[in-house]
């Protein structure tokens, strides 16, 4: 299993970032996927997550602000990052559980006000 984040950066307050995550070495399409996030001195957090059939579920935290998403005829999930706020600041992981938990490498998100 292989997941791959990219997309991270810089931006100011109110800004918008995409987010992807290239998935390889399991079949993604029938598998819940999530987006995890940690701040420097926090725990990870859930973020979001997609199921096989693209229901989402959203932390109280970004809900009405981000968007979880798939292709699956790319094996790619992605995360689109909209109103973003200085508290939205941390290195982002994609997810994925199958009897084991896999993490992808992390990608860097940083907010300035």
């Amino acid at each position: 299993v292989q997941l791959q984040a990219s997309g991270g950066g810089s931006v100011q307050t109110g800004g918008s970032l995409r987010l992807s995550c290239a998935a390889s070495g399991f079949i993604f399409r029938i598998n819940t996927m999530n987006w995890y996030r940690q701040a420097p001195g926090k725990q990870r957090e859930l973020v979001a997550s997609i199921t096989s059939g693209s229901k989402s579920n959203y932390a109280d935290s970004v809900k009405g602000r981000f968007t979880i998403s798939r292709d699956n005829a790319k094996n790619t999930m992605y995360l689109q990052m909209d109103s973003l706020k200085p508290e939205d600041t941390a290195t982002y992981y994609c997810n994925v559980k199958i009897y084991n938990e896999y993490w992808g490498q992390g990608t860097l998100v940083t907010v300035s006000s």
